[in-house]
């Protein structure tokens, strides 16, 4: 059986476009010596075409006091992690979020305040900059903390002897519910079945690390979790309204592409984000788009 920081450290060290790679350091160049590390994840992994999609970046930084010339955006993103926003680099467009290196290793670990750190990095991502070797390992040993915990929390709402596919399919669906998602019935069995050895080797690594739970404890905090998720998605849109230009047309472009359905924005919804989400936000929900 492989070792799992073998894994993720192959993964991470994969290979991005050159035109990623230049978008990263573009993006920690905005924030200097604070700057650590890039993750690019998404489903811009999978695409060989860049042009007219929107990139996704996570931006590790020292810690917030650095990385910040205004007060606020260190609080806010303390408070509230992660900041997000928009960029614009040689012709492609991108939003990043910023963390810091303390907040992603808590994040991305059994004590995470949130699931949404945990289920990302469960999935492939690439280290498309990095400040340096040790910050590369340091960025890994984060990350393979993300596949045992996720299917740690997992393992109890399943049968015993559940195949690793089928634990991972399960462990996305219970993450989605713990968000406001756009995503249609099959995103779960979507994303396992675009790789599905990535997975199996994965699962079998992190089952291997994951010492037993308690059912009803862990079904009782699945429930807290999705309740604490889906309140924490609506202080993070209140909080992108400040930081990320256009942030109503990407949220009405993220809802149209994976809920089908034909969202267009009046111009004082675009003028102001927040309540246009708010305003959206319930027949969104009675509708299915969002869930």
């Amino acid at each position: 059986m492989a070792d799992l920081n073998a894994l993720v450290a192959h993964e991470i060290g994969l290979p991005v476009d050159p035109r990623v790679a230049d978008m990263a350091q573009a993006i920690a160049a905005k924030y200097g010596a604070a700057s650590r590390a890039a993750l690019f994840y998404g489903s811009c992994l999978r695409h060989s075409q860049l042009d007219g999609l929107m990139l996704d970046f996570y931006l590790i930084v020292s810690d917030y006091r650095s990385a910040y010339s205004r007060r606020w955006l260190a609080t806010a993103n303390r408070l509230v992690p992660p900041n997000v926003f928009y960029f614009e680099h040689d012709g492609l467009a991108a939003k990043y979020a910023v963390l810091s290196e303390q907040d992603l290793e808590r994040e991305c670990g059994p004590g995470a305040g949130t699931t949404s750190i945990v289920a990302r990095f469960a999935q492939p991502a690439r280290l498309a900059w990095s400040a340096d070797a040790a910050t590369s390992g340091r960025v890994a040993e984060a990350l393979a903390q993300c596949a045992p915990t996720l299917l740690g929390w997992t393992l109890p709402m399943v049968a015993k002897g559940t195949p690793p596919l089928d634990l991972w399919k399960r462990a996305f669906q219970l993450t989605f519910a713990a968000e406001l998602r756009a995503e249609r019935g099959d995103r779960s069995a979507a994303i396992v079945g675009a790789d599905e050895e990535r997975y199996r080797s994965f699962g079998e690594a992190a089952l291997a690390r994951i010492p037993p739970g308690n059912r009803r404890k862990r079904s009782r905090w699945w429930k807290r979790m999705q309740r604490k998720g889906k309140l924490m998605s609506v202080v993070r849109l209140a909080k992108a309204s400040a930081t990320f230009a256009g942030g109503a047309d990407y949220i009405a472009w993220k809802v149209n592409r994976h809920a089908g359905t034909r969202i267009e924005l009046k111009g004082w919804q675009r003028r102001w984000p927040l309540l246009a989400g708010l305003t959206l936000l319930p027949r969104l929900l009675k509708s299915g788009a969002v869930r």
